[in-house]
Formats: structure tokens, C-alpha cells, sequence
């Protein structure tokens, strides 16, 4: 009994001291406070912002009838460096590639090694997150956008509007994704890595779409929208100004996990050769054009790996910061000194 007293003092202390700290804030500034708490999500945010700042730096980079000239001297097109002064005549000359990326003596010329015909490998792996990166970013907007509107007209109107929207979404959902990606690569992904990501985008809304008719449900409820409804609101604003604020939270988070999804669903098919076609280049289809590499060359996989880890784990940490801080249930982690409050203000309680 008296252990259950105890938990059960602490948990109001440690309540009370909760709505201390939000009291007078709004909503905006409770879960950037929330967010900025959470070490691993704050952490995965600077890589993957250094991560993108690094990767589109590096290459020229052309935007429409602007160039921005990028800090590395070799591009994916560039010709293979051929180097004869002080070699042998013959067959037994000197070899022409740099194969191992950091040379006899330390960091070579090429740093990630060159690939079979050449070319530096440091630019394609640029190249390739750049393109990842897009595909990944382009899917969770559309998958994003498609996903709220259906939710969002689902979860209102209920009805018939209801089911017919949702028996599409199960349809949708029993279809595998790598199947439905196979097939758009497969007769799409030779216009380019912004259509196939376009079309991709289009069959990444399901769970989306589910999660957001739930929270419609209860939202559409609430006592603020009775009043909207008396004070004549149309069924567009009450959709757009008071239930889908709201209901941001639970989108945003799950178009974190569309993104982290997105990126691994483009290496998969790329490895499997229906996504990022040749000469474009992706971290999936570097990996798959030198699997046979794999023995001797390991790290041709390496680099493209360690890029394809880091961008979908720190995009995953993100989506966890981002539902600890609109989630209203979490509470902050208590410092040791309230701890020692606690419990002594707790022990008076008892006494």
C-alpha cells in the first residue's frame, strides 16, 4: 500500500510540474520545446541536414537556367584518368585505374576508388543520394497529399463516401508494394527519377489515408465543431480550419515513416532493376551494377550502404521525435534534482 501511494504521489508531482512548464505556451511553442528534448531526434535532424548539404554541394547542381558549381573536381561523366609517364611499353604497363580508393599512400585522387570503366566513384555516390534523396522527398508530398485528402473526406462523411473509399484503400493494401513498384519501374522508369518517384507516390498512401479517417472520426466529435456547425461553417472550412489542424500531428509523423519507407522501397527496386535506369544513377542501382564486385571490390557496397543506413535511420529518429512532441500523453523526462523533490515532498505526503 504504501509503494502504490508513493507511485501515485510522484505521478501527480510529476503532472503538476508538466503544466508548470506549458502553462502560458501555446501549442506550436509545447511540442518545439517537446522536439527539442529529444537528443536522437535533434541529432538525426544536423546529419541529415549536413547529409543533403554535403550530397548537393558536391556535383554541379542546375536549376532550370541556373548552374551552382560544386566543390568536387570530377563529375559522373567524366573520362577515365589514363596514366602512362614512367610505365613500361606493352601489356605489362601501368594499370589505368585508381581501384583502390585510398591509394598506396594514404587518401588518393579518388577517394571512394573508381568504378569498371573509369569513372570517379566518389561523384557517382553523390549523384546517387542526390537522386534518393528526390525520390524519397517527391513520394512522402504526393503519398503525403493523397493520403490526407482521402482520410480526411473518409473519416467525415462517413456513409457510403466511407466505405467505397476504404474498400479501394484495402484493395490498394493487399497489392505488395515492391509488386506495384516493379510494375511502374518497369514501364516508367525510363522518364526519369521524378516521374517514377511521381508514380510511385501514388500507391504510398494507404496507411496514411487510414490513420487520418481515424482521427477524423473522433475529431469531427469534438464540441468545437458542433459549434462551427451552429455558427454556420461550411463542411470545407470546418474540413480545413478546425479538424485538419488538428490532426497534423498524426501526419506528419506517418509522412516521416512514407519517407524512410520510400528511399528503401527506391534501392529495392533499383537493385532489382526496375527502378533508376542507366545513365542516371541511384544508391540502389550502384549497389546492384557491382554485386559481382562484392568479394573483390567490397567497397563499392560500402559507400552507397552507409549512405542509404544513414539517411532512412535519421529520417526514422525524426518521425520519433515528431510524435513524442505532438503526442500530448508523453511527458518530459524529470532531471534529478525534481526527482529528489519528488521524493521528498512525496515522504512529507506520507508522514
Amino acid at each position: 500500500m504504501r509503494i502504490f501511494r508513493r507511485n501515485k504521489s510522484t505521478e501527480v508531482i510529476s503532472g503538476d510540474i508538466a503544466n508548470r512548464e506549458v502553462e502560458g505556451l501555446s501549442q506550436g511553442q509545447i511540442v518545439r520545446r517537446r522536439f527539442l528534448r529529444h537528443r536522437g531526434a535533434i541529432i538525426s535532424l544536423i546529419v541529415l541536414g549536413t547529409t543533403m548539404l554535403f550530397v548537393f554541394s558536391a556535383l554541379d547542381l542546375t536549376l532550370g537556367f541556373i548552374k551552382y558549381p560544386g566543390w568536387w573536381k570530377y563529375s559522373i561523366i567524366d573520362q577515365p584518368d589514363i596514366r602512362t609517364d614512367g610505365c613500361p611499353p606493352g601489356l605489362g604497363g601501368c594499370p589505368t585505374l585508381s581501384i583502390n580508393p585510398f591509394g598506396a599512400f594514404g587518401l588518393g585522387d579518388h577517394p571512394f576508388g573508381q568504378d569498371d570503366i573509369g569513372r570517379d566513384y566518389f561523384a557517382l555516390v553523390m549523384r546517387g543520394a542526390q537522386r534518393s534523396i528526390l525520390v524519397m522527398f517527391i513520394i512522402g508530398i504526393v503519398g503525403g497529399a493523397i493520403g490526407t485528402t482521402v482520410g480526411a473526406i473518409s473519416g467525415f462523411y462517413r456513409g457510403w463516401v466511407d466505405s467505397v473509399l476504404m474498400r479501394f484503400t484495402d484493395f490498394i493494401i493487399t497489392i505488395p508494394s515492391i509488386i506495384i513498384g516493379s510494375v511502374i519501374g518497369y514501364h516508367f522508369g525510363n522518364l526519369g527519377v521524378p516521374f517514377l518517384a511521381l508514380y510511385l507516390g501514388l500507391f504510398a498512401w494507404t496507411g496514411l489515408s487510414r490513420l487520418v479517417r481515424g482521427e477524423f472520426l473522433s475529431l469531427r466529435e469534438r464540441e468545437f465543431v458542433d459549434a462551427a456547425k451552429v455558427a454556420g461553417a461550411s463542411n470545407r472550412r470546418i474540413i480545413f480550419k478546425h479538424i485538419l489542424p488538428n490532426a497534423v500531428g498524426v501526419i506528419i509523423v506517418s509522412v516521416t515513416l512514407i519517407m524512410s519507407g520510400a528511399i528503401l522501397l527506391e534501392t529495392a527496386l533499383s537493385y532489382l532493376g526496375f527502378g533508376v535506369v542507366a545513365p542516371d544513377v541511384s544508391l540502389g542501382l550502384l549497389i546492384s551494377q557491382y554485386q559481382d564486385s562484392f568479394t573483390t571490390r567490397p567497397w563499392l557496397f560500402w559507400y552507397p550502404g552507409i549512405f542509404i543506413i544513414l539517411i532512412a535511420l535519421s529520417v526514422n529518429f525524426i518521425g520519433d521525435g515528431l510524435r513524442d512532441a505532438f503526442d500530448p500523453r508523453q511527458r518530459r523526462r524529470i532531471s534529478r534534482k525534481e526527482k529528489a523533490a519528488e521524493r521528498k515532498v512525496a515522504a512529507d505526503r506520507q508522514v
